[in-house]
């Protein structure tokens, strides 16, 4: 089974103006939400896929509610820590260009916590644990360090999507995969990454410090995978991006759907660029109809 945790979980409240003003009354032509967290993201692609998973994490109040209606409506499993504040909501305003604008999020108790751990005592070996996203400031910044060497000396294969210092980490604990962009594996060795040659030479390390598969993401340029010794490139399929959220979060579920029903680190990378390319390319994450067009686009070259 796969267990994917979101920490801090949203709901994601898309608003769409024409013509926006600073002091005056805007109407909004359009609006859209969805549950939103790196993990939540990890089971929604899964489940279109066709591949099971349980979502944890914390959720509270009526945003709360809704996350848990909406995913048991989408036919996923949930086991989310109720909690006492509300669940935070994400606001993204698009006029012309996109503006964020992201909440705290709830303060986590230290019985929330136990109560988490209580239910990822159900993994067991064989299991995959996904955790995605930052990591709240009622946890300590170790989290996932502490949770993948825990499960991975269990035999959980634990797979870890956080970037600058919880990455760091992690990777020392030999987490089953970790996937960086070009940005976030800059930000990890402190130094100015501009060329192919440079994110292959820095991927090697993140394998010699301990992750045992790694994916870098290059944007446009397609994307990386580093697995046993070996280096293999990925295009991207043409296509237009219209959104920015959930892309990195579809390419990991592509990933992991495909590995655990083909044990085939290649087929599983191609349906992961395909899955990233296809939420990119989609008002919402991706559909097994965008999925299976982009798929034939998505060439892997040895390197």
């Amino acid at each position: 089974m796969i267990y994917t945790v979101t920490l801090n979980p949203s709901i994601d409240l898309i608003i769409e103006v024409g013509d926006f003003q600073i002091n005056k009354l805007n109407r909004i032509e359009r609006d859209s939400k969805f549950p939103g967290g790196k993990g939540i993201n990890v089971s929604r692609v899964l489940n279109t896929i066709g591949i099971q998973s349980v979502a944890l994490g914390f959720i509270g109040g009526f945003t709360g509610a809704y996350i848990q209606n909406t995913l048991e409506s989408e036919g996923i499993q949930t086991d989310f820590v109720k909690i006492q504040e509300d669940t935070r909501i994400n606001i993204k305003l698009k006029t012309g260009r996109e503006t964020e604008f992201n909440a705290q999020g709830p303060v986590l108790t230290e019985q929330n916590i136990r109560e988490l751990y209580k239910r990822l005592e159900n993994l067991q070996e064989g299991d995959f644990l996904v955790l995605a996203g930052s990591i709240p400031p009622s946890l300590p910044k170790t989290f996932y360090a502490d949770l993948t060497r825990k499960y991975r000396s269990r035999g959980v294969k634990v797979v870890v999507d956080a970037s600058g210092k919880v990455l760091a980490e992690v990777i020392r604990n030999n987490p089953f995969l970790v996937k960086p962009n070009h940005h976030e594996l800059s930000d990890l060795f402190g130094v100015a990454i501009k060329t192919l040659d440079d994110i292959i030479s820095y991927g090697k390390k993140v394998v010699e410090m301990g992750a045992e598969n790694v994916i870098v993401s290059i944007a446009g340029d397609g994307a990386l995978l580093f697995t046993k010794g070996e280096v293999y490139k990925a295009t991207v399929p043409n296509g237009e991006v219209v959104n920015s959220v959930g892309a990195g979060d579809s390419l990991v579920a592509g990933f992991i759907g495909t590995y655990i029903k083909e044990l085939d680190f290649i087929k599983a990378f191609q349906v992961a660029v395909a899955t990233g390319s296809a939420t990119a390319f989609s008002e919402d994450l991706a559909s097994k109809e965008k999925i299976d067009l982009l798929l034939a686009q998505v060439a892997i070259k040895k390197i």
